[in-house]
């Protein structure tokens, strides 16, 4: 059951990773725009590829490569030696939600935008805390 729960979540990563983490405007009378991870790491290799480069690495690689190597892992493709590795990558990838709520709670403490959480925030965050689950869930079976 473990392993397919893993395997759900190669697919709900991507769709985390489009949908709205938040939406965020200028000012109280202004439309909110849409913010997903896709779109934020979008505008952050606009302005600093070094940041980008690290959430990217948080945001996408590390839960994505976590998963794919737990999956490998439990369908004994791979040794189970590697689930160490594997737990560490699944908290590095926590950091980006911390990085998310820290941006939501700046923006609404300094008072000129609004930013509402979008249920992308929740999805992925959701994924994260699963993946985390999942992975020492199957440590202990090992």
């Amino acid at each position: 059951m473990l392993k397919y729960a893993n395997l759900a979540l190669l697919v709900l990563f991507p769709v985390a990773w489009f949908a709205p983490l938040l939406r965020a405007g200028f000012l109280p009378f202004f439309d909110l725009d849409a913010i997903s991870v896709i779109t934020g790491l979008q505008s952050l290799w606009e302005k600093d590829v070094f940041l980008a480069l690290l959430v990217t690495f948080f945001a996408l690689f590390a839960p994505y490569i976590k998963t794919l190597g737990l999956a490998l892992v439990q369908f004994n493709l791979a040794s189970p030696r590697l689930l160490p590795a594997l737990h560490v990558l699944g908290k590095l990838a926590m950091a980006d939600i911390f990085l998310v709520a820290l941006y939501i709670v700046l923006a609404k403490g300094i008072g000129v935008g609004r930013v509402e959480t979008g249920w992308g925030l929740y999805l992925f965050t959701g994924c994260i805390l699963a993946s985390l689950v999942i992975s020492l869930l199957s440590a202990r079976r090992t």
